[in-house]
């Protein structure tokens, strides 16, 4: 039975071409159980394909025709086959991460066809350490990377022993809800309905009312140079420019205790250090091209939105986002003053956000991202400034351990989407005590992407000197 398709998954949808595939991405490193078998991993190949049952979310693709008007629905594949989706590969030697990044870049390049279920998974060994890896690719019209860390949280224990996990495609029942659970669901019973019903109109009242003033507020900010949803300064850089389809792939993480002693000393957040993090290794990677602008580059920065006000990210998939422009302070050349600049410029930020109902910031940061699709559309790259210079994001994971049927999850390290005049993309994952960073770019647009990696180590020190804690 076929489904309409969100505004915002639609969007994803046709926004996508050659150059520009729309779908997000993980590696994930895994540690055998102790005493494996020589052939574990093929056994954890075909554990991964005997499923009873493939979530409903794995199972649908985009399908449009003369039946549904020429709109986009969601329809069930009929003849779904997840030995397409699920496939074993090896890596050539001497089997170093090098290796593994450079396949998960080429894995990442190709698009998902629209006539299957949008997505894959790639088993890889072949790592010389023994290690097992999995890259997985998902449309970003099915999830966004809250949604992504979800799904994997979902099927993953803490439990070493554990055993008869299903993968994230496998159905998973929900948990049965009690009496009190069905009268939450339903608002609180039958006998409220009425008042759920009032309240509802008055919210949606309340959403079309405050609108006006989320976008005044909103341009007037813009306007004036200061951190919001819509930014009007951003300087050309290289990666605003149009992009191939090619792409390379960087990843590497740090310990979090690291981060957070610099932001404990100086009264600053671990994503505001994050962002510093990036901004240090910007001004030198482009300090080296000779290509940093002297005006300060600008971050588009995705912010969930609360948990208790939007379901819509989820283990069941979608996505719930907004965004903040956010000042990268790369004009400046001390590490502190531009940490400073750059939790002043978040701050900013987050509190013109604070004022607004999650409508209204989905809004205003549609509003910010209309020069991002519109300037590629009009072919007017170069000619007008970017709307931002590239896009960093922060997405949070498992705190502690986990496993996946035995299988120690060593690290977890996300893929994103470059986009025509934005050639690069990073993204950051917490997990287990660190802070992993997964760098996405055009192959061609940006040279050289895992010096990158090394400019970020530098910066961390660079960061503890300056704040006293090296």
């Amino acid at each position: 039975m076929a489904t309409p398709i969100d505004p915002t998954a639609t969007a994803f949808l046709l926004a996508e071409n050659r150059n520009m595939p729309m779908h997000v991405g993980g590696l994930q490193l895994f540690e055998k159980p102790e005493g494996a078998d020589r052939d574990y991993t093929r056994q954890m190949f075909e554990s991964m394909l005997d499923v009873d049952e493939v979530a409903p979310l794995f199972l649908k693709h985009p399908h449009r025709s003369v039946r549904t008007g020429a709109q986009l629905v969601w329809k069930p594949d009929d003849q779904f086959d997840i030995e397409h989706h699920v496939r074993h590969s090896a890596l050539p030697q001497p089997g170093r991460v090098r290796e593994l990044l450079e396949l998960c870049g080429r894995l990442h390049s190709t698009r998902l066809a629209w006539e299957r279920p949008l997505w894959e998974a790639h088993l890889i060994e072949g790592l010389r350490d023994g290690r097992v890896a999995m890259y997985t690719k998902t449309h970003h019209a099915l999830v966004d990377g809250v949604s992504a860390m979800r799904l994997l949280a979902s099927v993953l224990s803490t439990d070493p022993d554990e055993r008869d996990m299903p993968p994230p495609w496998g159905h998973q029942p929900r948990r049965r809800r009690t009496r009190n659970d069905d009268r939450a669901a339903d608002g609180g019973g039958l006998s409220e309905l009425p008042l759920t019903a009032l309240r509802t109109a008055l919210g949606i009242t309340a959403e079309a009312a405050g609108m006006p003033s989320a976008l005044v507020k909103t341009l007037r900010k813009g306007l004036k140079n200061e951190t919001s949803a819509l930014s009007l300064y951003a300087p050309r850089t290289i990666f605003n420019q149009d992009i191939t389809g090619s792409r390379r792939f960087a990843a590497d993480d740090w310990p979090i205790e690291r981060l957070r002693a610099i932001g404990k000393a100086t009264g600053t957040t671990i994503n505001d250090v994050v962002l510093a993090m990036c901004s240090g290794a910007m001004r030198t990677y482009l300090g080296e091209l000779d290509a940093l602008p002297d005006k300060p580059l600008v971050a588009m920065v995705p912010v969930g939105l609360n948990a208790k006000q939007s379901q819509a990210a989820s283990a069941e998939g979608g996505n719930a986002v907004g965004a903040v422009m956010v000042q990268m302070a790369t004009d400046l050349a001390d590490p502190a003053r531009r940490l400073g600049a750059i939790h002043k410029s978040m701050k900013d930020g987050k509190d013109a956000l604070s004022s607004m109902t999650p409508v209204q910031i989905v809004a205003m940061s549609a509003i910010g991202q209309v020069p991002a699709i519109l300037t590629p559309v009009l072919k007017m790259q170069g000619i007008v400034r970017p709307p931002y210079n590239l896009i960093i994001s922060n997405v949070p994971g498992p705190r502690s351990t986990h496993y996946w049927n035995g299988a120690k999850l060593l690290g977890t390290y996300p893929l994103s989407i470059p986009i025509n005049g934005m050639a690069l993309n990073i993204t950051c994952s917490s997990y287990d005590g660190n802070m992993a960073f997964g760098l996405t770019g055009c192959r061609r647009t940006v040279p050289h992407l895992q010096r990158l990696l090394t400019h970020l180590d530098d910066e961390v020190a660079a960061l503890e000197k300056a704040a006293g804690v090296a």
